[in-house]
């Protein structure tokens, strides 16, 4: 075993129980963390070893690469790629983008899904161990797609291990399963030493020697190498930590070289690619010797791969070297690098070797930039702007390039080094336009943020004022941006305050300028006045103005009753996000379009839609869109089940508690609990936003009739009809007229409601007003017209899974006398939201394989949910869950069209 490992028996353990389970097809992940030395690269060492019947695929971080987009993962999958011909089309062309084989902008999380077809592949014919070293370093696509392949290699034979060094800034590897390495204890420590040195040893400077090792293995071996007993017994000053100890050795090792091995390895440190052709040419053009390798072979092996005994020995090589010696290296290897398959580390290394701003490297880093975010490499580009900024001289195009990288370090979430340089640029002498887009990309830090502090609709609103002369069409597009942001984060009402500044559109306006207006008329002159400018547009599902405000049409949907665009939108914007592979715009579609589903009582096609939602939250490591739950749950009535959601989601944001407020309302409206309906109803109302607020209107008329405040039921009354007359659409003319039936006891009111709802397929609102219906007529002691109205009710609510509100009309119907059929037992009620998916998706005919893809996950675990699926539901076959009626009852693949 190696020394280095002494006293890392449960360590080793959690690896070999790490190697064991993916050599029997129960994969899994682990990082490993610690500060540099503590034995991370050991362990590592020690699971290739334990492995030995497994394919070993190696990669490693680079610290002075730059984040070339998937150029780590690129590294890894290199033994297995053979293995690419067997993926679907799509898959391959993604990692043929991703690798540089092909032209095009990869999907990074169709890259995932495809690395992930690519091992378990190769998986079949022997395990794989991926050993990934340094991920620290990793380049942000790399880093995510590794996330994503940990998540899900837990049905395959793979084991991924990972070393990191703390403290690191990657996203997701905080939630992936870790193993902390602290330092040795006194005893292990102490064998450790005498294992490295067998020489007698004075009490004294072994002593000191552990003292300023503090328990890291790496520097225990290095000091007396290092500095020497002599040394160690002289006594100097005590070092901060343990990875300044092992620097500082391998600094005294790096000064006992000649100059030339120093400068070899001072290029071998500036080249992240490894590549021993590459090495040899740039140290003959600097005039190196060959015999410089021998000297400097102790810290750097010369093989097939150039790789340094320890990653810190290479940081320190390039750390030591005086600022001339790793310029003059960068431009050694600038020289020797092939301009054509390598552009952008040319230039990368052109930019290291320049002394001073130079705009033919500026410039040629900026086209560097836009070819990595060609190739999805947001965090390159990123980069490479920040990098050819520095270079540029010229003060106006210095403070585009910085603005240009701010929002490019702001799109992959480096929110420090975005606002860092978000005040650089203001440093500058700037423009109004350039102070625009400051203020812009300081409201999608805001809103990224929520720190606090100056709101995202503060800036918006800033630079739409600053804009409103200079470009009007923009000024009033930031005001749009402000409104959604405020109907999205509350606070509307101030900024339509604002918004009545903005420039006039222009004639004839276009459909963002009528929008404009319509909202400012709507929050200041009513729904009556404001239906006519948006009634139309909010009916056109495929008006490009909701293309790039999706969240305001949904609401206004909401806002003017209207199911066709309610349906409409999101469904344009979930086709929109799956053409273009966006994971930021598909989320969104599907979370709309799930709760659009839940009005239309059509909770199967819902439950697809939230589990697609959040599959893609898992992969992407963004937080679920909750909203969709919410409504799910008070539709489908179980009382447990909605207030644990409920109460989860108000522990976690409080920004969600006006739809938790209308959920409740809705619950307990189904469970007869009027006066608890009321309250929540009360506050849902109270709160004014768009959409939400108006849906609270007619189960506070229902509370409130129940409850006898009739001066509330009719207050709620007369606002509610001010809404629905102004849309004038079927699906809010049919709830008024069954709120207005509730107020006056008019009969024909209730057939009213019926009629107008039996014409849309929002199906429970049609069955909630059969139940109304029935009710009133019940308490006239019409039992035999109640019947029939109850049992309408019972029925559709039974089949839609409405719970509460199906037992709400059992009720009702035995107090006529009746006795309700048996409710029966639906595969919702067994399976959870991501078994219910699959069952659907199998039950269409897909794949395993073809489920995987579309859920993110690997085929074995897609077949471990249907072992599942089929022990719940007592079946053997794929044909008998496609047979099965309760799932052919939920069965839509698509919601019904509107």
């Amino acid at each position: 075993m190696d020394a280095s490992l002494l006293g890392r028996q449960d360590e080793i353990g959690r690896v070999g129980a790490l190697v064991d389970a993916a050599r029997q097809g129960r994969g899994g992940a682990l990082v490993l963390r610690g500060e540099p030395g503590i034995g991370k690269t050991s362990l590592m060492r020690h699971a290739e070893q334990a492995a030995g019947d497994f394919l070993i695929m190696r990669a490693f971080g680079a610290e002075f690469e730059m984040e070339l987009p998937f150029a780590v993962l690129h590294q890894l999958c290199a033994p297995v790629l053979g293995n690419a011909t067997a993926l679907p089309g799509p898959h391959r062309k993604a990692l043929e983008i991703a690798f540089g084989l092909d032209t095009g902008t990869p999907d990074p999380f169709l890259v995932g899904v495809a690395t992930l077809g690519l091992l378990v592949e190769a998986a079949a014919e022997r395990p794989l161990l991926c050993l990934v070293d340094d991920a620290q370093w990793l380049d942000h696509a790399s880093a995510r797609a590794l996330v994503f392949l940990a998540r899900r290699v837990a049905g395959e034979r793979v084991a991924l291990l990972l070393s990191v060094r703390e403290p690191h800034r990657l996203p997701g590897f905080d939630e992936l399963p870790s193993l902390e390495l602290k330092g040795l204890g006194e005893l292990d420590a102490r064998a450790l030493l005498a294992a490295a040195i067998r020489a007698p040893l004075d009490e004294r400077v072994r002593d000191r020697i552990l003292a300023e090792a503090r328990g890291n293995p790496l520097a225990l071996l290095e000091l007396p190498r290092s500095a020497g007993l002599a040394g160690m017994a002289g006594g100097f000053a005590l070092p901060p930590s343990a990875p300044g100890v092992i620097e500082q050795s391998f600094r005294a090792r790096l000064e006992l070289l000649s100059p030339q091995a120093r400068l070899l390895l001072t290029v071998a440190a500036a080249d992240p690619v490894g590549d021993p052709g590459l090495l040899w040419r740039a140290a003959e053009l600097l005039g190196i010797e060959p015999s410089a390798g021998a000297e400097a072979a102790a810290l750097v092996e010369f093989g097939t791969r150039i790789r340094f005994s320890h990653p810190l020995a290479r940081s320190t090589a390039y750390r030591a070297a005086s600022a001339d010696d790793r310029r003059r290296a960068h431009e050694a290897l600038a020289a020797v690098t092939d301009p054509v398959t390598d552009p952008d580390r040319l230039a990368w290394h052109r930019a290291e070797a320049s002394t001073g701003p130079d705009e033919q490297v500026a410039a040629e880093l900026e086209r560097c930039a836009a070819r990595a975010q060609a190739r999805g490499g947001v965090a390159a580009a990123a980069a490479f702007l920040e990098r050819s900024a520095a270079l540029t001289l010229t003060p106006d195009l210095r403070t585009e390039r910085v603005l240009a990288a701010a929002q490019a370090k702001l799109s992959v979430g480096a929110y420090d080094v975005a606002a860092e340089l978000l005040a650089a640029a203001e440093t500058a002498p700037l423009d109004q336009r350039q102070r625009a887009r400051i203020d812009l990309l300081r409201g999608k830090l805001s809103f990224a943020r929520r720190r606090g502090g100056e709101g995202p609709t503060t800036y918006l609103l800033s630079a739409a004022a600053r804009l409103a002369d200079l470009d009007p069409a923009w000024s009033r597009a930031c005001y749009l941006d402000a409104m959604e942001t405020g109907i999205l984060i509350g606070g509307l009402g101030p900024v339509v305050e604002a918004a009545r500044q903005a420039p006039p559109a222009p004639r004839p306006p276009s459909s963002a300028d009528a929008v404009l207006d319509g909202l400012v008329k709507l929050v200041t002159d009513g729904h009556l006045a404001a239906a006519p400018v948006l009634g139309p547009i909010v009916g056109d599902a495929g008006d490009e103005v909701w293309a790039r405000w999706p969240s305001m049409g949904f609401m206004l949907a909401v806002e003017l009753w209207d199911h066709e665009a309610l349906h409409g939108i999101p469904a344009r914007i979930v086709a929109a996000g799956r053409e273009s592979g966006s994971f930021h715009l598909l989320p969104i579609g599907l979370a709309m379009l799930a709760t659009a589903s839940v009005h239309a009582g059509d909770f199967g096609a819902a439950t697809e839609m939230i589990s697609e939602e959040e599959a893609i939250a898992a992969a992407t490591g963004a937080a679920p869109l909750v909203y969709p739950r919410i409504h799910l749950a008070a539709m489908r009535g179980r009382r447990e089940e909605a207030v644990e959601l409920f109460d989860s989601v108000l522990a976690a944001s409080q920004r969600m508690s006006l739809s938790v407020q209308w959920a409740t309302s809705v619950l307990n409206n189904g469970l007869a609990d009027y006066r608890a309906a009321l309250e929540a109803a009360r506050q849902a109302v109270a709160h004014g936003d768009l959409g939400l607020s108006g849906l609270a209107l007619p189960e506070l008329v229902e509370a409130a009739v129940r409850c006898g405040e009739t001066e509330a039921a009719a207050s709620a009354l007369r606002t509610l009809s001010e809404r629905t007359r102004a849309g004038r659409q079927a699906w809010g003319l049919g709830v008024e007229a069954y709120c207005r039936a509730l107020v006056t006891e008019d009969e024909d009111a209730y057939r009213e409601a019926v009629d107008q709802l039996d014409g849309t397929p929002m199906a429970i609102y049609r069955a909630r007003a059969h139940l109304l219906y029935g009710e009133s007529l019940r308490r006239q002691g019409r039992r035999r017209e109640a019947r029939e109205r109850l049992r309408t009710a019972h029925e559709l609510l039974s089949d839609l899974g409405a719970q509460a509100f199906a037992d709400r009309a059992a009720g009702e119907l035995r107090a006529t006398g009746e006795h309700a059929r048996s409710r029966s037992s639906q595969v919702s009620d067994q399976l959870t939201l991501q078994e219910l998916h699959i069952a659907r998706l199998v039950a269409e005919g897909a794949s395993s394989k073809e489920v995987a893809a579309k859920l993110f996950l690997s085929p074995r675990t897609v077949d471990a949910h249907l072992r599942n699926i089929f022990r719940k539901l007592g079946l053997t076959s794929r044909k008998q869950l496609r047979d099965l009626p309760p799932l052919a009852a939920w069965w839509s693949p698509r919601p019904p069209a509107l």
